[in-house]
């Protein structure tokens, strides 16, 4: 059953992906395409490059902190990992990458997978509510929609209710789980305590940080990774000239950054193909750059974003004689125990 439920994610996500590169095509010039291709000054996208690592070597820096608790793990196992896990993201569907993220860390050091996955959602949750911090700086800068301010507000109240109670259910653990039981009542026993097993473990590997300047240099880390992934933006705008074509402001690389950054949220093919290309489209559309020219923007800076990452991953995986196969073999094992299924 949730082997057939996966390969629906899939096919939703490939329907979505196929609609949304249509959207993005049904318009364009391919003329046009092809002189903002030649037009546009590649060299100005080197720095571009050295933002991607230095963004994944800042996350390497921050999840180090996270796990500190946990175990002590050297910055290259975490950023090899990291390189790996983002990698298989860009092939394969359902995020498989962070199980691969998990699986790695622990077979390199005494850790619990399910401890090392922790942290990996704390990341995602953290990464949500600065998008959502940035998308309220956004929404003051730039008008908006009225629809799009209220999902950003009521996004906002959600992880911030989501996060809270993490932080409950962490403290009060006991009464938690007291809860958690009477709600699961009604479910079959094998279900229940698939999901009691899966709480129980991820509660273990939610740590508090070793000292509380940490929770300061995480946020920090935090913003200095988003302000990386808006300034790849920025250069992107000023290779296609697009800054002095369009007359754009300074808020561009902001907009785009928050509303293509959903093409991570919204179910895709892997790589996330088409909802990105469709959002940056739309987005640059707000500025009065042409369709034709936007989605040569987006082709561009998203294979800035994922080739290098692509290349480096491979080159990592290699080394540790992994392949696609292998990976994807070991990802679906460490979700299997995750989930409680051996």
């Amino acid at each position: 059953m949730v082997k057939k439920l996966g390969n629906w994610k899939v096919w939703i996500g490939l329907v979505i992906a196929a609609l949304c590169l249509f959207l993005a095509f049904r318009k364009v010039d391919f003329t046009q395409m092809g002189a903002a291709f030649r037009q546009a000054n590649y060299g100005l996208l080197l720095p571009a490059l050295l933002m991607i690592f230095l963004s994944h070597w800042l996350r390497t820096l921050r999840w180090q902190l996270l796990l500190r608790p946990i175990a002590a793990i050297n910055l290259s196992t975490l950023f090899s990992a990291l390189m790996i896990g983002y990698m298989t993201n860009t092939f394969l569907p359902a995020h498989l990458g962070e199980f691969v993220r998990a699986y790695l860390v622990a077979k390199k050091k005494p850790v619990a997978g399910s401890a090392v996955f922790a942290t990996i959602v704390i990341e995602r949750i953290i990464d949500v509510f600065t998008l959502l911090l940035l998308m309220a700086l956004t929404i003051v800068v730039f008008p908006f929609p009225e629809w799009v301010r209220k999902s950003g507000y009521i996004s906002f109240i959600f992880i911030g209710v989501l996060f809270g109670i993490l932080l409950l259910m962490k403290k009060y653990r006991d009464r938690a789980m007291v809860i958690i039981n009477a709600l699961l009542k009604p479910f079959p026993h094998k279900i229940s305590r698939r999901i009691q097993e899966m709480v129980h473990s991820f509660l273990d590997g939610v740590k508090g940080l070793e000292k509380k300047r940490h929770y300061a240099v995480v946020a920090l880390l935090s913003l200095a990774i988003w302000f990386c992934y808006a300034y790849i933006f920025q250069i992107g705008l000023h290779a296609f000239n697009f800054v002095q074509l369009y007359n754009l402001p300074w808020t561009t690389s902001l907009v785009l950054l928050v509303i293509t950054t959903i093409a991570v949220l919204v179910p895709s093919s892997p790589g996330y193909v088409g909802t990105y290309h469709y959002l940056c489209q739309l987005t640059l559309g707000l500025f009065a750059v042409p369709e034709s020219e936007a989605l040569t923007f987006a082709f561009v800076v998203h294979g800035i974003n994922f080739l290098p990452v692509l290349i480096v991953g491979f080159l990592l995986a290699s080394t540790m004689g992994m392949n696609l196969k292998t990976i994807q073999k070991q990802a679906k094992e460490e979700e299997e125990e995750l989930e409680g299924k051996n």
